[in-house]
C-alpha cells in the first residue's frame, strides 16, 4: 500500500512511513494512491458480520497485504473491543451509538487503531517513540486511553488551562504510566503549534 500527499501526488510513501510520520513534509494529508473494491456481496450480507468482522474486512481491503492478515486481525480485534450498537429511534430512523469506548468519544475508534498500528510498525525499533499532541477536549481523552500501556510509545498531551471540562481533564491526567498530560497557560493553537513525533 502506498500513500501520497494531497499537496504533491508524486510524494508517495509506505503505510508504515505515513503512520509513524503523521503528516507529509509539505503539510498535506496522506491519502491512499488506490482503492480496491470491497468483496462481492459484502454490503448485501453485512448484517451477517460482527462489528469486528466488518472492520477487519474493510481494513484488509484498504491495507491489502501490507500487514499480514493474522497481525491485522489482531490489531482490529484489540482496537475495537467495545460495541457500536445501532438503536432504532422510530420506524424510519436508527442511531449508531459511538460513545461506548473508554473515553466516551467516537474518536476512540481511530485512536485505538492508530495506537496499535504505530506499535506494530515500531516494534523492531530499539528507540521509544514519543508523541507530543495537543487537545481542547475529547481528542486528548481518546488518545490517552487509546495509547495507554502501548509498548514502545510514550504520549505527552498538552492542553490549555481552563479550556477542557473537568471529566476531560481527569481522562488526561489520571492514567499515568506512558501517558503524561501537561497543562499549558495558553490557547489550544499555542499547544498545537508544538506537536510532533520524536524518536
Amino acid at each position: 500500500m502506498k500513500l501520497y500527499s494531497t499537496k504533491n501526488k508524486k510524494n508517495k510513501v509506505s503505510l508504515a512511513h505515513a503512520v509513524l510520520k503523521g503528516l507529509p513534509e509539505d503539510n498535506g494529508l496522506y491519502m491512499p494512491d488506490s482503492f480496491q473494491p470491497l468483496p462481492h456481496n459484502f454490503i448485501k450480507n453485512i448484517k451477517d458480520y460482527s462489528f469486528q468482522e466488518i472492520s477487519h474486512i474493510v481494513a484488509k481491503t484498504l491495507i491489502q497485504s501490507t500487514i499480514p492478515e493474522k497481525d491485522l486481525k489482531d490489531i482490529i480485534y484489540e482496537s475495537i473491543n467495545f460495541p457500536a450498537p445501532l438503536i432504532q429511534f422510530d420506524q424510519e430512523k436508527y442511531i449508531l451509538e459511538l460513545f461506548h469506548g473508554p473515553s466516551l468519544a467516537f474518536k476512540d475508534f481511530g485512536a485505538r487503531f492508530m495506537a496499535r498500528l504505530m506499535s506494530y510498525f515500531n516494534k523492531n525499533n530499539d528507540k521509544e517513540l514519543v508523541i507530543l499532541v495537543a487537545t481542547s477536549g475529547d481528542t486528548g481523552g481518546a488518545v490517552a486511553a487509546g495509547f495507554y500501556n502501548t509498548p514502545g510509545i510514550k504520549v505527552v498531551i498538552l492542553y490549555p488551562s481552563g479550556k477542557v471540562s473537568h471529566l476531560q481533564e481527569q481522562q488526561l491526567t489520571t492514567l499515568g504510566n506512558n501517558i503524561t498530560a501537561l497543562e499549558v497557560q495558553g490557547t489550544f493553537d499555542e499547544c498545537h503549534s508544538k506537536t510532533s513525533i520524536f524518536r
